[in-house]
């Protein structure tokens, strides 16, 4: 008996010793090990930063939705209960049960990213062992295909991927928090203890988009292209004083609110991304170029186009009007979108001049708009330009440019020669650099004024009441090995009002094969119709009202020179059959 209750007694001591050292001894070391078992930290999702139009007007907003995710072990328990479990989520039950048991070692994994809220709730309200719900946000687009080229799209995890979204993602996106729960065997919580970090939610921004504007160059523009025919189009309206960018438009286009198509063509902003050689709208270079030099002047001297062609170096360069336009002023050669014109006034000035206006204006390289992905197009070094490549330079073949690009080319003839870069964020702070002098610029526009008026290149892109300058471009598009002899760009560059300046607009229709190719049939009357538009939506006032526009008197084709009186029918710029 002393023996048996001695052993009772070491027995007892033994679980004293194991007690006190299981609740006093090792205590921190095995509750660290439960709670690991039930405490775990998790995010606290934050809210991406909404984008809005200048008038601020939501473009992109984030909506909270569920991700139903389950610890796989536990749902396995439960075999029976997995068909019933596939059918909430909209997935085959072979399927569903094949991905838990694939990642069955882990205790997380989703089932079902960014359900609807009521849905998500319907999933939970099952009570499936293992299943549960984590709150997230989804990125909604309200104005859908008509934005989606400027500001892009996010990933499933609300990053952005493209456009502005991806600019500016540091920006948006914020900074998700973290808390410590318990959660029980099931993996539910059951109880919040501490929030470990806090979260920062994402920064709105306001952009320099006019979401009225953009609608309307939208949807002129896809009424183009469907009346034309066209592969795709794009446009690009900037703010004259500040170099903002009101409106950038590109056909083929895509919904991001939609699942996402495989084709790259349809997500790609042509308007930043895309080069082209621009024709007849690079003769505004030309001619700073040229009064730069002090040789030119508006009215002098006269340049000979007679007998529409000139054989420059083995180079046929001609003109569309059959027998030419006879002698022309510097202004005519504008008017009348003269190659002829253009390539003897480029043979007759110093290279590097040429070159070193075309650089000023930001040719050859980006304008810092800071769009992902922005081209910067291509202008060879001036140092190797040979003479018969500058008289092709001056018409607009042999550089690529940017629709961008060249909007900001003609946004800064029109603010008296100074160059703002391009911005998408309003009220930056965007200080002018000076390309060319006030007086160069202000004879421009004035010249660019007259291929709106009768005998012009762009008489249908009058708007009423309001002065027009502009040019019109037609060229050919390269293909290898040369150039296609019946696939053009018809592009249009304008600025309005002439006189006050205000807007500046590009409209690129690129390959159009019904109703003419050339930029004053196809592209000048998207311009007139969305600048009409624009103008009364921003309460620009009227400059031109009574005068010609308006049935009043013909103003005169400012110092035109030609055999044949002006005519109220647009003259159209010749494309060159071949360039070297």
């Amino acid at each position: 008996m002393a023996l048996v209750m001695g052993l009772f007694g070491l027995i007892a001591l033994g679980l004293v010793a194991r007690a006190f050292d299981l609740q006093v001894v090792s205590k921190g070391f095995y509750q660290a090990q439960g709670d690991s078992r039930f405490l775990r930290v998790m995010p606290i999702s934050v809210s991406r930063g909404a984008i809005f139009d200048r008038n601020g007007e939501p473009l992109a907003v984030s909506t909270p939705v569920v991700s139903i995710w389950a610890i796989p072990g536990e749902v396995l328990g439960e075999p029976e209960r997995i068909p019933e479990l596939a059918k909430a989520l909209q997935m085959d039950p072979s399927d569903l049960k094949q991905k838990l048991q694939q990642h069955a070692d882990r205790e997380f994994m989703y089932l079902r990213r960014r359900m609807q809220p009521e849905a998500a709730d319907a999933v939970l309200a099952m009570n499936i062992p293992g299943v549960n719900g984590q709150r997230e946000y989804r990125r909604y687009y309200p104005s859908g295909e008509v934005t989606s080229h400027v500001l892009g799209f996010t990933n499933i995890d609300d990053h952005g991927q493209e456009g502005l979204e991806l600019a500016y993602d540091n920006w948006l996106a914020g900074k998700a928090g973290a808390k410590r729960v318990v959660r029980d065997r099931q993996g539910h919580v059951v109880e919040d203890l501490e929030q470990v970090k806090d979260p920062q939610p994402g920064r709105d921004l306001t952009l320099s988009i006019d979401r009225r504007i953009q609608f309307l160059a939208f949807n002129e523009l896809r009424a183009t292209v469907e009346r034309t025919g066209a592969d795709f189009a794009s446009m690009v309206i900037l703010d004259v004083a500040t170099g903002e960018v009101l409106a950038m438009v590109n056909l083929p286009t895509y919904n991001p609110n939609a699942k996402l198509s495989n084709n790259p063509g349809e997500r790609r902003n042509r308007a930043a991304t895309d080069v082209f050689e621009p024709g007849s709208t690079m003769k505004a270079f030309t001619l700073a170029a040229a009064l730069s030099s002090g040789k030119y002047t508006p009215t002098s001297p006269l340049i000979d186009t007679t007998g529409g062609h000139f054989m420059y170096l083995g180079h046929d360069i001609h003109d569309v009007e059959r027998g030419g336009n006879g002698w022309l002023t510097p202004t005519g050669v504008i008017t009348k979108s003269s190659n002829i014109g253009a390539a003897k006034i480029a043979i007759s000035l110093d290279t590097m001049l040429m070159y070193n206006t075309y650089r000023a204006f930001n040719f050859g390289s980006s304008t810092d708009s800071g769009f992902p992905g922005e081209a910067s197009g291509y202008l060879k070094n001036g140092a190797t330009w040979g003479q018969r490549e500058k008289a092709i330079f001056a018409y607009g073949y042999g550089e690529n440019v940017t629709a961008l690009q060249l909007a900001n080319g003609y946004a800064t003839i029109a603010d008296n020669g100074v160059m703002h870069r391009p911005s998408f964020i309003k009220g930056v702070d965007n200080p002018a650099k000076a390309i060319v002098a006030p007086e160069v610029a202000h004879e421009l526009v004035k010249m660019l004024e007259t291929t709106t008026q009768p005998g012009g290149t762009a008489t249908k892109a009058r708007i009423a009441n309001y002065t027009v300058a502009a040019k019109t471009g037609t060229a050919h598009k390269a293909q290898a090995g040369g150039y296609a002899k019946n696939s053009y760009e018809a592009v249009f560059a304008g600025i309005v009002p002439a006189d006050h300046p205000r807007l500046v607009g590009v409209v690129i229709v690129d390959n159009p094969v019904k109703g003419g190719y050339y930029g004053g049939q196809v592209s000048a009357p998207v311009f007139a119709n969305v600048m009409t538009g624009a103008l009364r939506l921003l309460d620009v006032p009227p400059d031109n009202i009574g005068r010609w526009y308006a049935g009043g008197p013909v103003q005169s084709p400012s110092g035109l020179v030609g055999s044949k009186p002006p005519e109220d029918a647009p003259a159209e710029e010749a494309p060159a059959d071949e360039v070297p």
